[in-house]
């Protein structure tokens, strides 16, 4: 099953607010209007979300340096794999890698665009809880995967994503959307695509890897290897 569709993803006031840059403690104390703007793109965001994962896993045939082989179906002559150091560093030990794209369609965020328009506040108010809940369903889809991995007496490596330290965006991307050709070929109705620049659309979309085994080893957090780890207030602790 390579497409799952049936998400519950809740937002509050909270995801709004950081996702727009502001320390939701502090914007209660000093911008109640701000936090009314992010309480209504919370709820309004809701029917408009189209939450999807389209996945593929791919068996791990061996490691060269910095290059993660994967074995691909016998019918295809594709030459399958992960490279760069994040990667390395952390699938290291895997057994299969599971790559994933997350979206949360494209209603939400054209509505938020054609609104900015119209009521500027709203718009990015209700652009950042389509961020928040890009955020949250790929939270829902890891924590999907690591349960599925411990139910097998398996770890899981932490989420990796294009752009983090190690594994830069023009390279992570082509990477995964090759992996994932075939999926986007058999499942025509997914709404993703990736463009010239690297850019996925819709952009309220995230793509990720993550590695299982029995013999991988989970090392540090998510925001050790973001590039804006020494100046964001918001780190997972």
């Amino acid at each position: 099953m390579p497409l799952l569709d049936t998400w519950n993803i809740q937002l509050t006031a909270d995801d709004v607010l950081r996702l727009q840059g502001a320390d939701p403690a502090q914007a209660r104390l000093r911008r109640p209007g701000m936090v009314s703007v992010a309480e209504w793109a919370a709820q309004e965001s809701l029917p408009l979300l189209q939450p999807q994962v389209l996945y593929q896993e791919f068996t791990v045939q061996g490691m060269t340096h910095e290059r993660i082989n994967l074995l691909d179906s016998p019918a295809t002559s594709r030459r399958l794999y992960l490279a760069g150091p994040l990667v390395a560093e952390h699938l290291r030990g895997a057994s299969q890698v599971i790559t994933l794209l997350c979206t949360i369609g494209t209603q939400l965020e054209e509505i938020a665009a054609a609104l900015i328009h119209e009521d500027l506040l709203r718009g990015l108010a209700l652009d950042a809880a389509g961020s928040a809940a890009a955020e949250t369903l790929a939270t829902c889809a890891s924590h999907y995967f690591e349960a599925r991995a411990a139910s097998q007496g398996w770890q899981c490596s932490l989420p990796l994503n294009p752009g983090m330290e190690g594994w830069a965006v023009p390279e992570g991307q082509e990477q995964v959307f090759n992996l994932l050709a075939d999926e986007l070929q058999t499942h025509a109705e997914f709404p993703v695509s990736l463009n010239a620049a690297y850019s996925m659309i819709p952009q309220k979309t995230i793509s990720l890897v993550l590695g299982v085994g029995a013999e991988l080893k989970p090392a540090g957090k998510i925001c050790d290897y973001c590039n804006l780890r020494e100046t964001c207030r918001y780190q997972r602790q």
